[in-house]
């Protein structure tokens, strides 16, 4: 498989085990204005393959944010923990709604420093919260 063009059938599957959503921030694919991206969990310029278990579904912003980050610093503990791998854990793992369901919360270093690294809370995906909250489609179904 080439290391540089992501066959589409490989989109398709990652677009079905998202649910149609950002795997990292969990904003749907739907209500974007930039097509959604594939990111290598593990970048290319680190060694990362182009296969199915390297792959998320995800915005543009959390790709950005991630670049070719795969750990982070969990401010809380002070420890450099890996980047969140949504193809080898859950979600709700390391992560809840807060109480007001505009923003994350990490339950795990992992999860702490997964918000921190991609910006999870940024002001752009809180807005997008707050309008689908407001049409009963946030937070969604895990």
């Amino acid at each position: 498989m080439s290391r540089r063009k992501i066959p589409d059938d490989i989109k398709a599957q990652l677009a079905v085990l998202s649910n149609h959503r950002c795997e990292y921030c969990l904003s749907p694919e739907a209500f974007s204005t930039q097509a959604f991206e594939i990111d290598h969990i593990l970048a290319m310029s680190l060694g990362g393959d182009t296969v199915l278990q390297n792959l998320a579904y995800c915005c543009r912003g959390c790709n950005s944010h991630k670049f070719n980050k795969f750990k982070a610093l969990d401010e809380l503990t002070g420890m450099v923990v890996p980047i969140f791998n949504p193809r080898e854990q859950t979600w709700k793992e390391h992560f809840a709604w807060d109480a007001d369901p505009l923003y994350v919360i990490g339950l795990t270093p992992c999860g702490r420093a997964t918000i921190d690294a991609l910006k999870l809370n940024r002001p752009k995906l809180i807005e997008l919260r707050e309008l689908l909250l407001d049409i009963h489609r946030h937070p969604p179904e895990l």
